[in-house]
């Protein structure tokens, strides 16, 4: 992965992306000369009809003909996921990264849900677009999204409270920022610290760097190995090698934005961006189980935290 790799690394693979990346859609002349190019449909002349009957194809009948007026798309690999390795031991998906986070999250919410009247504490998950590429857009973590809702939901909850109630509930809550993690590749045992190395199936790894590209201190750090020790799960620990460049999260834009304690998170894997990734099958299971576990235990924790 790009994260791990030095600049040398880097430049001794470099294809063009404008001469070398662009997307097949076909080689049939058929489908390649069938342009629109008389501007008879706004789409048409921006998009090649084959696309655009793909993209109809998926939709209902109802939603189809001239009702598409513009396409955002994405190349995917559309393989369904498996189970591999001579235990059963490992998963194969496109885009574990991230939406493996993004499930544990999700489940756990929904899990650890109770009567409204009961909860002491707003449990919440946001799912943001383009951490890939720096969350500055309107639905990115760089945005003013995640204020604005916080603030929506406390105007709602506390009318009667005194004016610096926002501020207060944002200094008693806590923010796990989860994207997944570069496990120990056994034919990359050189990319890792040996001392502070994620292995696969062994847990949720708690990231941590000096420079801040992760938001996680010692008392959100402390806090998170409290909730494995109640929820009876493994967690480990990772920071990059003092020679190696570190990638970053959505963690430092929230704790930023928000001044919430905040500890960035990730289940480990191989194979990251890559078309078709590589996890473990325990490690599906455990970071959502930690979740959960945050989720009813931070405000009990909280309290004796300070």
């Amino acid at each position: 992965a790009i994260h791990l790799t030095s600049g040398t690394e880097r430049d001794s693979f470099a294809p063009n992306l404008q001469e070398h990346a662009k997307a097949l859609l076909s080689m049939d002349p058929t489908f390649i000369n069938n342009k629109d190019l008389n501007g008879s449909s706004d789409v048409g002349s921006r998009i090649h009809p084959a696309l655009l009957a793909l993209v109809a194809s998926s939709l209902p009948e109802s939603a189809r003909g001239d009702t598409i007026v513009d396409v955002e798309a994405q190349l995917i690999d559309v393989q369904k996921p498996c189970l591999g390795g001579a235990a059963g031991e490992f998963l194969f998906s496109g885009r574990l990264d991230n939406l493996c986070s993004a499930y544990q999250c999700l489940r756990a919410l929904i899990d650890a849900a109770d009567d409204p009247a009961s909860q002491s504490s707003v449990k919440m998950s946001m799912l943001f677009d383009h951490e890939e590429v720096g969350s500055a857009s309107c639905q990115g973590a760089g945005s003013s999204l995640l204020m604005d809702t916080l603030t929506r939901i406390n105007r709602c909850l506390s009318d009667q409270l005194r004016g610096d109630s926002l501020m207060c509930s944002l200094r008693n809550s806590f923010v796990v920022s989860a994207d997944m993690a570069h496990g120990l590749h056994p034919n990359y045992s050189s990319k890792h610290d040996s001392t502070m190395a994620p292995h696969i199936n062994q847990g949720l790894v708690i990231k941590h760097n000096a420079n801040q590209r992760y938001a996680t201190n010692a008392v959100s750090a402390s806090l998170f190995r409290q909730v494995a020790k109640l929820m009876g799960i493994p967690m480990q620990e990772f920071s990059v090698r003092s020679d190696s460049g570190c990638g970053s999260t959505i963690g430092p834009i929230i704790a930023t934005l928000s001044g919430i304690l905040t500890v960035d998170c990730g289940t480990p894997q191989f194979s990251m961006h890559s078309i078709r990734e590589m996890m473990g099958t325990q490690d599906a299971y455990t970071g959502y189980v930690h979740m959960k576990g945050v989720l009813i235990h931070h405000p009990s924790i909280a309290i004796n935290i300070d």
